[in-house]
Order: structure tokens, then C-alpha cells, then sequence
């Protein structure tokens, strides 16, 4: 029976606040409630951890729920590239983050997505739901290294691979 609860959507209560996460593990405590972002209401969010501003949705979705558009895949350096010219919300010093940045949004508690879906719509949770990071991996020139919001993981791949991307900017 407690595998059958994994696999059902939890809502937790916490300081007033509604958090729906999807297939959470009812024995492992919530840590990334909503009550620790800021919801701009302008496409951005803010983690008043990190001091981070992310883009609510995954790069190429756009709307509150981010359910218009599509997610779109590119390789390590076309997102790079793109991160350095993107004018998204207005801004124009949006980055693609690093490992430490990315893996930051990971909740451990829940899978399919691994993030917080109340905050982060929509975040992709496919099989190969890997996010680039900007962060090269020092043992292989090839490769970088990709947070998978499906299952948590974060491991590196080829960097010629198309995956998704979720930019990111310091607050000034």
C-alpha cells in the first residue's frame, strides 16, 4: 500500500499555502515549498534561498502554466549561446546555470517531476528529461553535465545531445 501512495499526487499543507507535488514519497519531508519562492508574476520566479531569478518555464513554454509553446531541445552550445542573447522577461543578463544552481531546484522527495510543479509548471518529466547546465564535466572535454527532472539524477552526457533548457539570472 505505501508504494501505491508514492504514486499519487500529494497536497501539503504548509503556512497557509496549498503545495501540490506529483508522485511524492509520503516518508520523505517536502523541502522545496512554495513558500520559498517568489512568484514575480512576470514569467519569473525568485529563490529567496539562492537569490536566483529563474525562468518559470521551460525554455520555448511560456504562460502562467506554462502551457503554451513547446519545450525545445538544443546542444550544450547552442544553449549557451541562446542563454547569452535571450531577452526573455524583459531581461537581458539570463545565463544557462551551473550544476550546483540547477541541482539546487531538485526536490528529492518527489519524481515525475523532481521540482516543485506548483512553481515550475510543466517542467518536463519524460524519461530523458535532462536540463543543461552550463557546468563542462572535467572528465570527459565532450560532455557537460545535465540535471534530470524525471528521477532526480544528475549525471554528465555528450554535450552534441539536444536537451532542454531553464535559464537563469543573478538578482541585482
Amino acid at each position: 500500500m505505501q508504494a501505491l501512495y508514492t504514486f499519487l499526487l500529494i497536497v501539503i499543507f504548509s503556512t497557509g499555502s496549498i503545495h501540490a507535488f506529483a508522485a511524492c514519497n509520503p516518508d520523505i519531508n517536502i523541502a522545496k515549498t512554495n513558500n520559498l519562492y517568489t512568484d514575480n508574476n512576470d514569467g519569473t520566479v525568485t529563490d529567496k534561498t539562492t537569490n536566483l531569478m529563474w525562468q518559470k518555464c521551460t525554455f520555448g513554454q511560456t504562460g502562467n502554466d506554462c502551457g503554451t509553446g513547446t519545450a525545445l531541445i538544443y546542444t550544450w552550445q547552442a544553449a549557451l549561446a541562446i542563454a547569452n542573447v535571450n531577452t526573455n522577461n524583459s531581461y537581458t543578463n539570463w545565463r544557462l546555470p551551473n550544476k550546483n544552481e540547477l541541482d539546487s531546484l531538485l526536490e528529492d522527495a518527489c519524481n515525475a517531476p523532481s521540482i516543485n510543479s506548483a512553481i515550475f509548471p510543466s517542467t518536463v518529466s519524460s524519461i530523458i528529461a535532462e536540463y543543461w547546465s552550463a557546468s563542462p564535466y572535467s572528465g570527459n572535454n565532450t560532455s557537460a553535465w545535465v540535471v534530470n527532472f524525471n528521477n532526480g539524477a544528475v549525471y554528465n552526457t555528450d554535450k552534441s545531445n539536444s536537451r532542454y533548457l531553464r535559464l537563469v539570472r543573478d538578482i541585482q
